[in-house]
């Protein structure tokens, strides 16, 4: 049906996979290696997250159990954040360290933090955009439509600012985290040095998603390219 998922401009994308590869397979090791290593204060991931929600005025977003592994995430619409088995029960520096991070989400949702008003904003368009481009793309591919290819190529690049945008949220909710989890005394100073490599490395993963959707552009580019 794609006639251009596999062709020689796949080549293009390989920096890109070696990255996200990269990123995942540091995300698993250093989650798991601080899995194993239990914080000081004994707290659970959700024991950690109530603490800080309440100290920061949150006392109305409530704390869930979901499946999952590392499926931790806040929910802006309901005002809820979900935290994984490992983490929600969890007493390790792993866990505290994403429940923080996923709290500082929610504290960026508190304080209208702009970039996530943008990021959630544009999601559903995103969405729509990202899977009508390559339908776009696909058709003006077979056609040589260069109109159709170049709509699908600026509805692809919404992936590209969705990415863009998710950076400087993730980067600011790991920063919150740390602050947080120090400046309450949630954790012990050696065991920020863990907090901080998990969510590094968790956030290699969005840099690794930022330069895919960049290489997958070239790549359209290169393919509308070869039918003029």
């Amino acid at each position: 049906m794609f006639p251009f998922l596999f062709d020689s401009t796949m080549l293009i994308l390989i920096p890109g996979i070696l990255i996200a590869a990269y990123a995942q397979n540091k995300v698993s090791s250093t989650y798991n290696r601080y899995l194993r290593v239990p914080n000081s204060r004994g707290l659970t991931g959700a024991q950690t997250a109530r603490n800080i929600l309440d100290r920061n005025g949150l006392t109305g977003i409530s704390i869930e159990l979901v499946g999952g592994k590392l499926s931790d995430h806040y929910d802006p619409r309901k005002r809820v954040l979900r935290l994984s088995n490992e983490v929600y029960n969890g007493r390790s520096v792993a866990a505290v360290g994403i429940a923080a991070h996923e709290v500082g989400h929610a504290i960026q949702h508190n304080e209208s933090y702009a970039p996530l008003k943008i990021r959630n904003a544009i999601v559903p368009v995103v969405n729509l955009a990202s899977n009508a481009a390559w339908i776009l793309f696909l058709i003006g591919f077979i056609f040589s439509a260069t109109g159709l290819m170049n709509l699908g190529i600026i509805f692809f690049s919404g992936s590209v600012v969705f990415n863009l945008i998710t950076l400087p949220v993730e980067f600011n909710a790991s920063r919150r985290a740390v602050t947080q989890l120090s400046a309450n005394g949630l954790v012990l100073q050696e065991e920020t040095v863990g907090v901080k490599k998990v969510l590094d490395a968790a956030a290699l993963t969005y840099v690794a998603a930022m330069l895919m959707s960049i290489l997958q552009i070239v790549r359209l580019l290169v393919l509308r390219g070869s039918r003029d």
